[in-house]
């Protein structure tokens, strides 16, 4: 394929320079006759400076425009970035032009018939001809590709909603691209002054709440939601006018998926259920995240989980010296290492097999690596599993986070953020009991040491293993029933690439001791995620998929709380990260007792003995409330 295509590139630019030379002789001569008059004096009087100058610039002018990679582009793609090549060329060709006539008429080489400003008019006819003839090559693509559409029977209308600068690419590439089969029809936006614009030769046709009369007056094959800041009420309303319509519709990932990222309509994918749920995006304060994480060695533990595997994503971005991508799941591991290093080629990751309860390894890592900071993801978290496995839960999350709370401090580092779970305030479950112990760990190390180590709370993650979400998608799939707990179960949502991105403004923000919450916003029933779920995979609840209620599980509470009852918390300088006070006062003097006690009974087997002990030392816990855990229950 390319043997065919290549002389064929080769034949398009000779033909450029054939018509460059043509326009050279033109300017030159047209410069003269626009500053002169025409008569009979003319050509003797003038003749030798114009002779003079067109072989200067039929010289000069085409080795300028070759060494500028004029003759390399196909200029069907042509956009304003080489528009300020062409103006670059003409004009330092002009320069070297002007430059050698004045040194000719300087030095008498020709006569005194040179007037200066025929180098300015020069210069002007030469950017217009030089840069008309390349975009007149893409003005007859586009056009032969426009036809070539219409004729296609394949052809898809697209309307495009939102006419920012993501609507713009996506539309740009539309029609570049024959190959897409896409044609845009118009685009939607509430922005007043865009209102009856066009974009790319695309009219705004309106705005979003007239979605429907659009679809319904004219042909539109299918709808591209092209906001990625956009909240998911505008995606939810856009979803479910199409789906009344009849309409396919698909959207660009969110602000903070696209975070590194290059918008283009190969993003576009299916609406999501994380789209519905998307929040407004808020603005990071890059110098503190920035201040804490550029030319710094970041080490994460569970770097192949879900959070950390996006963490590392995230921080490799602010250009960081080293990162230690640190798991117990070798294929999780090797994954998010060959991901990183693909997108981020010039950083430096080290894959580390290694398991937090390890404390020998833990502290020949950090002796190895020296981290200056360190993000502790590496938990278990599923809820049922942890009650039936209690003591895996206490050697995981307790000593686990311990272990590395004290290779970090042994080994100086700088800054330490955990990752926790809103199950830990007030816990019926032993997941969230561990977790808020692991809170204290941290704690207790940051005010004995003086040093920022922090925690982070938040909620539920869409999409994270374990999750809620793929189990809906797996029953959908097998057409149902869709299992839910009870029709009044409400948890707080938030997306990954949501989540770690206030993670890394709560990080930067910590002085020692702190427990930061990041604004959940409103908790979702669970119920609607699921009816959600059904519809976005074009089937109705209750008509196509049924959804069967199976009663609350061992350890679920019906809704989940932030921070104890009666406590307050502190606004910080991000909207959307808060800090609970209260919290970092109440750590016990005989912690470390306690989970050295945990140790010895979860090593022994004593579950029961280690879910009184829990509900002892932890606040708010009642974890022996609990039913037994029915393993059906889990799957």
């Amino acid at each position: 394929m390319s043997r065919n295509t290549r002389p064929r590139l080769q034949l398009r630019n000779r033909y450029v320079l054939l018509f460059d030379l043509v326009l050279i002789v033109l300017s030159a001569l047209g410069s003269y006759t626009l500053r002169l008059e025409m008569g009979p004096d003319f050509f003797s009087y003038y003749y030798p400076g114009v002779i003079w100058m067109v072989g200067l610039s039929l010289i000069l002018k085409p080795l300028v425009f070759y060494a500028f990679g004029l003759y390399r582009r196909l200029w069907v793609y042509a956009s304003i970035n080489e528009l300020k090549i062409i103006a670059l060329a003409v004009t330092t060709a002009s320069i070297l032009v002007s430059a050698a006539m004045i040194a000719l008429f300087m030095t008498k080489v020709f006569g005194p018939g040179f007037p200066r400003s025929v180098l300015a008019i020069d210069w002007l006819i030469s950017l217009l001809g030089i840069g008309g003839i390349r975009f007149l090559f893409r003005l007859l693509a586009e056009s032969r590709a426009a036809a070539e559409k219409q004729k296609d029977g394949r052809t898809r209308r697209v309307l495009v909603i939102g006419a920012g600068d993501a609507g713009a690419l996506v539309v740009r590439e539309m029609q570049k691209n024959p190959q897409l089969n896409m044609i845009p029809a118009g685009f939607l936006d509430d922005d007043p002054a865009k209102q009856r614009h066009q974009i790319h030769n695309v009219p705004v046709v309106g705005k979003l709440t007239d979605l429907g009369r659009v679809l319904d007056n004219k042909r539109i094959d299918e709808v591209f939601i092209a906001i990625p800041s956009a909240g998911g009420r505008v995606v939810r309303m856009v979803t479910d006018i199409c789906r009344l319509k009849g309409v396919p519709f698909h959207t660009m990932p969110g602000l903070y998926e696209l975070i590194g990222g290059k918008v283009s309509v190969s993003l576009l994918r299916e609406v999501d259920i994380a789209d519905l749920l998307r929040r407004e995006p808020v603005q990071i304060q890059t110098e503190l995240v920035g201040a804490a994480l550029s030319g710094k060695r970041i080490l994460v533990t569970g770097a192949g989980g879900s959070i950390g595997r996006e963490l590392c994503r995230q921080i490799a971005r602010w250009g960081p010296d080293q990162m230690v991508l640190l798991g117990h799941g070798e294929n999780s591991i090797f994954e998010a290492t060959l991901e990183l290093r693909e997108a981020y080629p010039a950083r430096t990751f080290q894959p580390v097999i290694a398991d937090v309860r390890d404390l020998p390894r833990l502290e020949a890592i950090f002796g190895s690596f020296q981290p200056q900071v360190v993000f502790h993801a590496a938990a278990h978290k599923h809820v049922p599993l942890m009650e039936s496995n209690v003591e895996e839960a206490i050697t995981n999350n307790v000593i686990g986070t311990r272990n590395v709370v004290s290779t970090a401090t042994a080994a100086g580092v700088e800054r330490l953020v955990m990752i926790s779970t809103d199950k830990a305030i007030r816990p019926v479950n032993v997941m969230g009991a561990t977790k808020r112990l692991a809170e204290m760990i941290v704690l207790e190390a940051a005010r004995r040491t003086g040093r920022p180590y922090s925690v982070v709370r938040f909620g539920n993650v869409l999409g994270s293993r374990g999750s809620v979400v793929p189990l809906f998608k797996h029953q959908i799939a097998r057409g149902g029933p869709v299992t839910v707990t009870h029709p009044d179960m409400k948890r707080y949502f938030m997306t990954i690439p949501e989540a770690v991105h206030l993670v890394l403004q709560a990080a930067s923000m910590g002085q020692g001791g702190e427990v930061f919450l990041l604004n959940m916003g409103q908790q979702v029933r669970i119920l609607d995620l699921a009816e959600d779920l059904i519809r976005l995979s074009g089937l109705e609840p209750g008509k196509d998929i049924e959804i069967a209620f199976t009663g609350i599980r061992p350890g679920e509470k019906l809704s989940e709380d932030l921070w104890e009852e009666g406590w307050t918390y502190q606004k910080t300088a991000h909207p959307d990260v808060f800090r609970v006070e209260e919290e970092e006062a109440n750590i016990p003097a005989t912690l470390q007792e306690t989970v050295d006690e945990l140790l010895r009974l979860a090593r022994q087997g004593k579950a029961e003995s280690i879910l009184a002990l829990l509900d002892e030392s932890v606040p708010g816990a009642s974890v022996r409330t609990s039913p037994p855990p029915d393993l059906n229950s889990i799957v």
